[in-house]
């Protein structure tokens, strides 16, 4: 389905909507505008509709098919509440939503303004349940045409709250387009790019680069992700925090970008990084026992890197602990890379006087870092890690939290979404 002015249209209607695409864009940027009060009050219906269960025919089944629990949803829904994005627009902006003006020499004033960039094309990835309909919202805020490319799992839940968002607040409508098209239709994508000023792409480099083909020079690329996480364990965390951790690594599945892909261990000494490791293991076990198993391609995908694991340990000196469907790599090296997922992790040493110089090399895919740390040590440790790279840190069980106000990969998505304009 296609969502366009407010209408839902079937699949056969994409050449016709897609070919008027940059000119009912042209049409609606010289026309209308829409500002951030307009979207906040929208989105507060829309998010207390939904807290109500006016929408529960459709979002329990996308719930239980994509293993959702209700608190996670009611999480979400905060973040489309009025206080939450109201709060948001503040830090994001602050005073800069009016700018103050410049001064000539002779004193004459020229007005600095904050405005849209226009047209933003969202591709968009599956990974966070709701994230697309999120995307487009913040482009609302910063007062942009929205057109979104669903990911392939999406499983109906953006196009239903943004139909519905429109639905609640009908000047809306000529600012959300969503398509449903494959990533293979470079066709449909291409003329998507044409209309935009800028594109925001929610992907690792392959679809960063994707995106990068289909635009002219002149069209904004804003990139979010993939980015990798981690935890950073002194040897003998406690067992609360490291029970926290693992969790957390069960409820995401190491799916997100925030997820916990492994631990670096405060230390050179092998025989700690082996304690660490053996008791987040029998943490995780109990963590996992009686949850509903992860999707089967995951397992299935994860399950075989693990019995190549097993195979090569011999060799490459790993050691693998694995049991119960969940399971760890303890490795030698300080090399951070992505873990096999679905409860698989790995345990390295990476003593602290090494952080910089380890990580600094992978400070374009760093994200989160979940710290478990004595208290007195929080501080040298936070500055080392951001020195490295990483652009958030938190304590274990909030590595995947959501907050109003917090910034995408180290930077304000509506700053990103705006430019400034200056009159004479």
């Amino acid at each position: 389905m296609i969502l366009a002015h407010g209408t839902l249209y079937p699949d056969s209607e994409l050449p016709r909507l897609r070919d008027a695409l940059v000119r009912e864009c042209a049409e609606t940027v010289a026309a209308q505008a829409i500002d951030a009060e307009c979207v906040m009050n929208a989105c507060d219906v829309l998010a207390r509709r939904a807290q109500q269960g006016v929408y529960d025919a459709v979002l329990l089944p996308f719930l239980r098919e994509f293993h959702i629990s209700r608190e996670r949803l009611e999480e979400a829904l905060l973040l489309l509440r009025r206080e939450s994005l109201s709060y948001k627009a503040g830090v994001e902006w602050g005073a800069e939503v009016r700018p103050q003006p410049l001064r000539r020499p002779d004193g004459t004033e020229i007005q600095r303004l904050r405005r849209p960039l226009g047209v933003l094309l969202h591709i968009a990835a599956g990974n966070v349940e709701g994230l697309p309909a999120y995307s487009v919202v913040e482009g609302l805020l910063a007062g942009n045409i929205n057109l979104l490319k669903l990911p392939s799992a999406d499983g109906g839940a953006s196009l239903l709250l943004l139909q519905e968002l429109v639905t609640i607040e009908p000047r809306l409508r000529d600012f959300v387009y969503v398509f449903d098209v494959p990533s293979s239709d470079l066709d449909s994508l291409a003329a998507f790019a044409r209309a935009a000023d800028g594109v925001v792409v929610w992907g690792g480099d392959e679809a960063v680069r994707a995106a990068r083909s289909l635009v002219q020079p002149d069209t904004r690329i804003i990139a979010w992700g993939h980015k990798l996480s981690f935890a950073y364990a002194e040897p003998g965390v406690p067992e609360e925090e490291l029970r926290a951790l693992a969790r957390h690594v069960c409820d995401t599945r190491q799916l997100l970008c925030s997820s916990c892909q492994g631990i670096f261990c405060d230390t050179e000494d092998m025989a700690e990084v082996n304690t660490l490791a053996e008791r987040f293991f029998a943490l995780l076990k109990e963590e996992n026992a009686g949850r509903e198993p992860a999707p089967l391609p995951l397992r299935a995908r994860a399950a075989l890197q693990m019995y190549h694991e097993q195979l090569e340990a011999h060799t490459d000196g790993r050691r693998v602990l694995r049991a119960d469907g969940v399971g760890v790599i303890v490795a030698q090296d300080s090399l951070l890379e992505l873990s096999p997922l679905a409860g698989n992790c790995w345990v390295k040493p990476l003593p602290r006087a090494r952080i910089v110089a380890e990580l600094k090399p992978h400070k374009g895919h760093l994200q989160t870092v979940g710290l478990l740390c004595a208290d007195a040590h929080r501080q040298p440790l936070c500055e080392a890690l951001t020195r490295a790279g990483a652009v958030r840190i938190t304590r274990a069980h909030d590595m995947s939290r959501a907050l109003a106000g917090e910034a995408h990969d180290g930077a304000y998505p509506l700053r990103e979404y705006t430019r400034i304009v200056e009159w004479e």
